[in-house]
């Protein structure tokens, strides 16, 4: 029986790996408050007492807006504490499957980021986020792997899918960006490449998302389609396509963040799906509760 310690255990990524757990595995599902992953005598402590064979580490300050005022706080999260479970993990031979972020890309490309391009995050939770990867790399070398993702949502905890829900219920009109583009992507999904990958012992730095592209203003409209068609929303409302500048936020935000999934697919012989299929699988979960 082999434990996984998944860090990070109470947000949406963490949810639906220990849901999704494999036969033959012991979880070790951890929060903030059972280990401080910015401790690194926490972490060293916690790791000789339970000896997993493999830490996820699917912990992350995420609140980009907030990391540009609370940078100490997403440094201690994102970097440091990927660098402490990552020196952990060489110290006991153990794997570490770091998750990161599209935001570790400029947002400038016009075509999907590759595993191998250039990372220059421009805001804060983007720079922690690579700060760490890079940490990971530099104590695990070729042993380590990332995997990048991008737009998670989950039936559980709070994300895009249910704040427009809620907001859908509420409101006769919206209105939503446009001019950003990426790939929602459930979290189940992602869980699922994360066991392959495993699985696989596979190494370096991978991207996983759904298949497909979309805009926030088509994310949000298909969220609709399929609520009506649910039944989580009684009619449909108006939604308008906005512009970036229309919605000044303290942190800017990828205009392109599609991530390039032919080498994980590859590697894992996976492939996702479409990302309105996902998303109805999603919705009909949320209806199920």
């Amino acid at each position: 029986m082999k434990k996984i310690l998944i860090t990070g255990a109470d947000g949406q990524l963490g949810f639906e790996l220990q849901r999704s757990l494999p036969a033959g595995f012991e979880c070790l599902a951890t929060d903030k408050d059972a280990l401080d992953i910015t401790d690194a005598q926490a972490v060293n402590t916690y790791v000789d007492e339970h000896k997993p064979d493999v830490i996820i580490n699917a912990a992350a300050y995420t609140a980009v807006d907030k990391a540009e005022e609370e940078t100490e706080l997403a440094i201690a999260i994102n970097t440091t504490g990927a660098k402490n479970l990552a020196q952990a993990a060489k110290d006991k031979a153990i794997k570490l499957v770091q998750i990161s972020t599209d935001f570790v890309f400029d947002g400038k490309a016009c075509s999907p980021y590759t595993v191998d391009a250039i990372t220059d995050p421009d805001g804060y939770y983007g720079k922690t986020k690579r700060d760490g990867d890079n940490l990971v790399v530099d104590i695990l070398g070729d042993e380590a792997l990332i995997i990048r993702t991008s737009w998670l949502y989950s039936s559980h905890g709070n994300n895009f899918v249910k704040t427009m829900l809620r907001f859908m219920l509420e409101r006769e009109e919206l209105g939503i960006i446009a001019d950003q583009i990426g790939t929602p992507t459930w979290a189940n999904s992602l869980a699922n490449a994360v066991w392959k990958s495993i699985e696989l012992d596979t190494t370096g730095f991978h991207h996983w998302s759904d298949a497909g592209v979309a805009s926030w203003y088509d994310f949000a409209y298909a969220i609709m389609e399929e609520g009506v068609s649910l039944g989580l929303l009684d009619k449909e409302i108006t939604i308008n396509p906005i512009t970036t500048a229309d919605y000044p936020t303290p942190a800017s935000r990828p205009c392109y963040s599609v991530l390039d999934k032919t080498v994980t697919w590859k590697a894992l012989g996976l492939k996702s799906d479409h990302w309105r299929v996902a998303l109805r699988k999603m919705m009909k979960e949320l209806k199920a509760k």
